[in-house]
């Protein structure tokens, strides 16, 4: 099969023929219709995360059709569609696990870094951790859910039942969020580059009733934020946005260092909390939504070998929604 891959001490990755990967117990080997670029995914490539396991293949919003299934796999079958997200496996056992937090797992597997991801033509997985898919969608469409979705709505869910909200960065999970917010009558506040005025029209054309850049504040008090961007300045930037008692959600796995920042911009019991991971659950409830809501993610499609070109254009600013790409 072909795949992209990442050596140590490598920054781009490498279209390589490797063998396809044998499907164990409890696991299920796909065909990659998709596989999403992630965030995550650059700042694997940048060296922002630094626990790899090289050689790695990276990916974890895949979209594919099971070829293989391995004993002990029970409720999926050979043709089915499913997704594969950034949470690969975990261990059952630890006290995280034992209180229904497997996102905090200690010995956690991930996919496209602890484990081979989907930027390949085939992949495995273990059958516990992925998500049935609908059969008759364009495949494209569903993979920026398996991250950009799963792990924005476990943002969008610790930031409560703010009736105001503010997006910083509107990327992939802002994108697809946002739509959700507006179904469900909430008020979205969209933060962008400074001077990104497409960005801006994009936010507004998808239920944003305000956008502007990330310098700026609109007239009202915001019920809380969350921090698509990972940077860190935007931290004391959102807090004089809120209300009182309101909370900044941090929802990226990386982020540049929070600068100080005066203790009246945190006081009235405001908040910053992080986000880490995803659970099985945030997946059994945001796909029903998701639908419910009628979510349509905009999407640009590569060929796999031009993966190193699509996370330049992530790096860049220069994609509206997320980049996909079709093995």
């Amino acid at each position: 099969m072909r795949a992209m891959v990442l050596r140590e001490g490598a920054s781009s990755l490498v279209l390589e023929q490797l063998a396809p990967p044998g499907c164990g117990p409890r696991q299920v080997r796909l065909r990659v219709e998709a596989c999403g670029v992630c965030r995550t995914d650059l700042h694997i490539v940048d060296g922002d995360l630094k626990k790899p396991v090289f050689p790695l293949i990276p990916g974890h919003e895949i979209v594919g059709r099971i070829t293989e299934t391995g004993p002990d796999v029970r409720g999926l079958t050979l043709g089915q569609r499913v997704g594969v997200p950034w949470l690969g496996q975990t261990c059952g056992q630890c006290q995280y696990c034992r209180m229904g937090r497997e996102n905090l797992c200690d010995a956690p597997g991930f996919t496209g870094y602890t484990l081979n991801g989907g930027y390949a033509e085939e992949c495995v997985a273990d059958a516990a951790y992925v998500f049935p898919l609908p059969q008759d969608v364009e495949p494209a469409g569903l993979a920026p859910l398996l991250c950009a979705g799963l792990i924005g709505y476990r943002s969008y869910r610790m930031a409560g039942d703010a009736g105001r909200l503010g997006f910083y960065g509107f990327g992939a999970a802002a994108h697809i969020l946002v739509q959700i917010a507006a179904w469900q009558g909430r008020e979205v506040y969209a933060f962008t580059r400074p001077g990104d005025l497409a960005g801006q029209e994009f936010a507004r054309q998808l239920g944003a009733v305000w956008a502007g850049g990330s310098d700026q504040r609109p007239d009202v008090a915001l019920d809380a934020a969350i921090l698509f961007a990972p940077v860190g300045a935007l931290v004391p930037r959102a807090l004089k946005t809120l209300r009182k008692g309101g909370r900044v959600v941090c929802a990226g796995i990386h982020m540049s260092d929070i600068p100080s920042f005066p203790y009246a911009d945190l006081w009235h019991e405001r908040q910053v909390m992080s986000v880490a991971n995803l659970t099985r659950q945030d997946g059994d409830e945001f796909f029903p939504l998701a639908q419910k809501a009628d979510v349509r993610t905009h999407t640009t499609p590569y060929p796999l070998e031009k993966a190193n070109e699509a996370l330049d254009d992530l790096r860049a600013g220069r994609l509206k929604g997320a980049a996909v790409l079709l093995p």
